[in-house]
């Protein structure tokens, strides 16, 4: 898939992730219904498009592949290492029909530490800026990066 801009990208993973979540997750329990599917960001980064997907299942950060990618040719299920200005991160490769191969990094799963989309939306938009700023001096875990307690130590 070839991507043009942030909003091509978030109408294309909200569609393939609400048609995922009336047919094949329909009556899965791990669904919080307070929860609705969201792209947050998809602006570009290095060769790829970066952001959050918050959905009533799951919150990942999300790279897409650019023209440009080091991963876009290797098989779902690869994981590779992406370094970030926060640190480096794991990706694992996944694959939709309507959107290609794709790479993930699990925020949260499930989803019920949060009672409403706002408070989702908070941690999502709090996990982007964390991994697109370099840390300070103080210690900051990975677990604080996601859940947006930056001033935390471990």
């Amino acid at each position: 898939m070839q991507w043009q801009n942030g909003e091509q990208i978030r109408l294309a993973l909200e569609t393939v992730f609400n048609d995922i979540l009336e047919t094949r997750l329909r009556g899965v329990p791990v669904i919080n219904p307070a929860l609705s599917v969201q792209a947050v960001g998809f602006d570009p980064f290095n060769e790829d498009w970066l952001g959050v997907l918050i959905t009533p299942w799951f919150m990942n950060l999300l790279l897409l592949s650019g023209p440009d990618s080091h991963w876009r040719e290797q098989p779902p299920g690869s994981k590779f290492e992406q370094l970030f200005p926060y640190g480096i991160f794991e990706f694992t490769l996944a694959h939709e029909a309507q959107l290609g191969t794709y790479a993930l990094c699990s925020l949260f799963s499930p989803m019920f530490q949060f009672d409403n989309q706002s408070a989702a939306l908070g941690a999502a938009q709090s996990a982007l800026q964390g991994l697109l700023t370099a840390p300070a001096a103080r210690v900051v875990s990975r677990r604080n990066l996601l859940r947006g307690s930056f001033g935390s130590r471990e």
